[in-house]
């Protein structure tokens, strides 16, 4: 086996001092499969890493392993990395991928189809440093379900004009020959998205094997079950890599406002029009955002994310949190002293 192969390059190999490299190509449990240079190894963590680092190892992660033993001793410094907040009340991330080059967001074009949830998948991208494309799985359903799809397409491009919009059928093949063309060898993808959109089964028609199962969607409202249970790597034919993370049914952000602004740039190209120069947008006099019909539902989403996470930085500082509450009184006041004429 050779490194670059998995990706192995100098920003990765200037950190490394003693020990063997690998790449951790699946985790599930507190156990890892890495891949080395003289091959692969399932290996737990030390104590020690247990206990002090902050880095606790993902897939796609470059790790360093004990001499002589099937034992992770370091997690290296990431070029990207793809999180989430952990889906319970205490505040803490979840990283699901690291050091990915390109996120396929999936959303199937059944029930499943969301601009909502593909813009979270947005600002997840944007935080990750890693490449966003929007693959509109199922197009084969588009003539029973009267679908438009280049209306679908047109609607999804503008959620974020510089992400490539890609329809296609992994149940056909239609579509899939796109895709290894945008990633070179030695370079790493993952696919994220709901259960039931077929991320699975891109990875299998891709791969020419049925390597992961699939399941069919409920006919009611075609959500999936969790079929994907464990996050996992593969080579690809061409040299490049894929992986294949479980469902997500929570989306809940692990970002900072700075990459939810990038990811909603119509919102900020509008805001310095505004009246105030603290606007939230959400009711204040002389507000541009408001005034300049965004589609309500994208404003209201933006808002929601906004809110979210300003409750994880309160969360986190005290502080915050009681200059937050006083900037909302000050808010509701200009609001009762100035309502609103709708003309």
């Amino acid at each position: 086996m050779n490194l670059k192969q998995f990706g192995w390059n100098g920003f990765f190999a200037s950190q490394l001092v003693a020990g063997i490299p690998g790449r951790v190509a699946s985790a599930n449990h507190g156990r890892f499969l890495v891949w080395t240079e003289t091959g692969e190894f399932e290996a737990g963590v030390t104590g020690s890493l247990r206990r002090t680092s902050s880095l606790w190892p993902a897939v796609g992660d470059w790790v360093v392993l004990r001499d002589h033993a099937q034992v992770i001793v370091k997690v290296l410094d990431r070029k990207t990395k793809l999180s989430r907040k952990q889906p319970e009340r205490e505040v803490r991330e979840q990283v699901l991928a690291a050091n990915i080059d390109v996120l396929f967001i999936v959303s199937g074009l059944d029930r499943d189809y969301n601009e909502r949830r593909i813009e979270r998948f947005l600002v997840m991208a944007q935080e990750s440093g890693a490449r966003p494309v929007i693959l509109l799985n199922k197009s084969d359903l588009a003539g029973e379900l009267g679908l438009d799809l280049g209306r679908i397409v047109s609607r999804t491009q503008q959620l974020s004009p510089g992400a490539q919009v890609l329809t296609l059928s992994a149940k056909s093949d239609h579509g899939l020959d796109a895709l290894p063309g945008l990633l070179a060898p030695g370079e790493t993808a993952a696919l994220i998205g709901s259960s039931g959109v077929g991320k699975s089964t891109i990875l299998n028609r891709l791969l020419g094997d049925e390597r992961q199962r699939t399941c069919a969607v409920r006919a009611g409202d075609s959500r999936g079950r969790h079929t994907t249970t464990a996050r996992e790597m593969f080579v690809m034919p061409g040299g490049w890599l894929l992986m294949d993370l479980p469902g997500l049914r929570e989306v809940q952000l692990w970002a900072s406002p700075e990459d939810l602004a990038d990811s909603f740039d119509d919102i900020q190209a509008l805001a310095p029009g505004c009246r105030f120069r603290d606007c939230a947008h959400a009711g204040e006099p002389g507000c541009a955002v408001e005034d300049a019909g965004l589609e309500p539902a994208r404003l209201a989403n933006y808002l929601k994310m906004q809110r979210e996470l300003a409750h994880l930085e309160r969360k986190a500082d005290p502080r915050l949190a009681r200059e937050t509450r006083a900037k909302w009184k000050a808010i509701e006041k200009s609001v009762r002293q100035h309502p609103r004429r709708d003309s």
